[in-house]
């Protein structure tokens, strides 16, 4: 048996949940080192392991793999969350693209200052509501019978548009309220066990980013 995947990021969310999502939705065990100083992120620098000078950091199967969109499509294709061709895949990549722009947007209002912040999330709950949440209700709702985004079977794209929703209603509990087809497909893919195993707590699922979060990211990268 191999080593259990390795990933260097900061105890929060970030760029890393995604890939934690990934993982856990493929029942795959990893451990995680947390970068909390700057020495430990200029350590990963001197040792060649930061190809952009940037984390996440994923050490999986002999590889050492930075870029957040090349990690996650790696994940997808290893344990078979990417589709069953190019067509398929092809789509896959365009719902998560939507949905990474979407939480990119989420993701970067902790650092800005608090008033810009709260028209951030504000920002974000409206571009949900009026663009990025009626686009798939409309792909749900030409799926017919079809349970997931892509085909009959589950792939990275419903991982992540889970992961999306989820951090929207932390912002506006009643974001789902006018897409009865999203709110089932809500109740769909957090039943998948080991989606489910994830988002009970203790898991390594992160909580949503605090002060603390935002100082340790800043004083380790020095911005």
């Amino acid at each position: 048996m191999g080593s259990k995947p390795k990933l260097y990021y900061f105890r929060g969310r970030g760029r890393m949940e995604s890939i934690r999502w990934l993982l856990a939705a493929a029942g795959v065990e990893f451990e995680e080192e947390f970068l909390e100083t700057r020495e430990q992120y200029e350590k990963l620098q001197k040792d060649g392991l930061l190809l952009f000078g940037q984390v996440p950091l994923v050490e999986i199967d002999g590889m050492v793999l930075t870029q957040t969109r090349a990690i996650l499509s790696y994940l997808a294709a290893k344990y078979n969350l990417y589709g069953k061709d190019l067509k398929e895949r092809a789509r896959i990549d365009m719902y998560t693209d939507g949905t990474l722009d979407l939480m990119l947007m989420i993701a970067s209002a902790p650092f800005k200052a608090p008033g810009d912040r709260d028209e951030a999330y504000a920002t974000v709950t409206r571009r949900a509501k009026t663009c990025y949440f009626p686009a798939f209700e409309k792909i749900l709702k030409g799926h017919g019978d079809e349970h997931c985004l892509v085909g009959n079977k589950l792939s990275w794209a419903d991982i992540q548009l889970l992961e999306a929703v989820l951090m929207v209603e932390e912002l506006d509990a009643a974001a789902l309220s006018d897409f009865p087809l999203l709110q089932a497909f809500k109740t769909r893919i957090s039943n998948v066990p080991t989606i489910k195993k994830f988002l009970q707590p203790g898991s390594a699922k992160q909580p949503p980013p605090d002060r603390h979060y935002v100082e340790t990211v800043r004083r380790v990268l020095q911005q």
